[in-house]
């Protein structure tokens, strides 16, 4: 079992990075490095799974369909997001690294 740093190698780039950390079978952890990007216009993500993402650093907006208002995250924030709620990231912070941490599961009920 390797020890590893989470804020290791962030690295700026024109895409996202997303970065799988650990995975079974019905969850994946992964930390996605964001330098200024933002969902292209018109798209909106509409995921199969329920996710979980906590904000570690930087900033982002991140948009709900059927809400007007764009949620500001900052360093510590968090929120869940359900499976099938449609959302977009509006903007990510252009003057440092946000580094999310995510975790995408299945809810068995």
């Amino acid at each position: 079992m390797d020890t590893q740093n989470f804020f290791r190698d962030v690295i700026e780039s024109d895409k996202e990075i997303f970065e799988n950390i650990i995975e079974g079978k019905t969850f994946r952890l992964e930390r996605i490095i964001s330098t200024g990007q933002a969902t292209e216009e018109g798209r909106w993500f509409d995921q199969e799974n329920d996710e979980w993402v906590v904000l570690v650093k930087g900033s982002a907006g991140l948009l709900f369909e059927g809400e007007e208002k764009v949620r500001n995250m900052y360093e510590g924030d968090y929120c869940f997001i359900p499976a099938h709620k449609r959302h977009r990231v509006e903007w990510t912070d252009k003057n440092q690294p946000t580094i999310w941490l995510a975790l995408h599961f299945r809810n068995e009920e």
